[in-house]
C-alpha cells in the first residue's frame, strides 16, 4: 500500500502585531479616567473636609455682607483652634437641622452676655465688670430688633449675632451656639468681584 504524504499548507500562527494607534487611545483613555476620578475625589475631600461654598440669603448680615454674595468657608481652622470674637461663622441651625445661617461671633464660651439698650457688654473672667464691644461695622439704622437681656454661656457654646441687629434671627431668638454645629468660618468672598476680599467683616476688639 501506498503512502501519500500530506503536503497541505500549514495555517501560519504568526500573531497581528496591535496597531500602535490603538494602544495609544487606549492608554490616554485609562489615563482620562484615572485623572477624572482623582480630580473628583480631591474635589469632594475638599468640598467636605477644607472648604466650602455659601451663598447669602437674606439681609441678616447688612451692611457686611449682602443677599447673594457668594463665599468660600474655612473648615479646616476650627479643627485646629477655637472661634475668636468678631469671626463671622457659617452653621447649622440647632433647631433646625439642615439649614445653614451666617453670624458674628460675640460672646465666648463661659462668659456673660449682656444686651442694653443695643449695646453688648461681655463680661468674662479678665474682665468681671465686664466691657462694651465697639462695633464700626454696624449701621445705626439695622440697630434694634430685640428685648434688653443677659445670657450666662456654658463651656462649648457661643453667642451669635447678625450685623443686621434689626431683623436678625440669632442667639437673642434660639440661644446659645453650641460648638459642635460650626461648620467654619468665612474666608474668602468670591462675588461680587469688586468685592473679592479674604476674611471679609472679620473684626477684632480692644478689651
Amino acid at each position: 500500500m501506498d503512502i501519500v504524504g500530506n503536503d497541505s499548507q500549514t495555517a501560519s500562527n504568526e500573531k497581528t502585531s496591535p496597531d500602535p494607534t490603538t494602544i495609544e487611545k487606549q492608554t490616554a483613555s485609562r489615563s482620562l479616567i484615572l485623572y477624572t476620578a482623582i480630580a473628583l475625589g480631591l474635589a469632594l475631600f475638599i468640598r467636605f473636609f477644607i472648604a466650602a461654598p455659601y451663598i447669602v440669603s437674606g439681609a441678616s448680615m447688612e451692611p457686611t455682607f449682602d443677599n447673594l454674595h457668594y463665599l468660600i468657608i474655612d473648615r479646616v481652622s476650627y479643627e485646629l483652634g477655637e472661634p475668636a470674637r468678631g469671626d463671622v461663622i457659617v452653621f447649622d441651625l440647632p433647631t433646625e437641622p439642615g439649614r445653614s445661617l451666617i453670624k458674628r461671633v460675640i460672646g465666648l464660651p463661659e462668659e456673660t452676655v449682656i444686651i442694653s439698650e443695643n449695646a453688648v457688654i461681655i463680661q468674662n473672667a479678665e474682665h468681671p465688670e465686664g466691657f462694651t464691644l465697639d462695633e464700626p461695622y454696624l449701621d445705626q439704622a439695622n440697630l434694634g430688633g430685640g428685648n434688653d437681656m443677659r445670657v450666662i454661656l456654658e463651656q462649648g457654646e457661643y453667642f451669635v449675632l447678625g450685623d443686621n441687629r434689626h431683623v436678625s434671627s440669632d442667639s437673642r431668638v434660639w440661644g446659645a451656639l453650641p460648638r459642635e454645629t460650626i461648620v467654619g468660618r468665612v474666608f474668602l468672598r468670591l462675588y461680587p468681584l469688586n468685592m473679592m476680599d479674604a476674611l471679609p467683616g472679620e473684626a477684632r476688639y480692644e478689651e
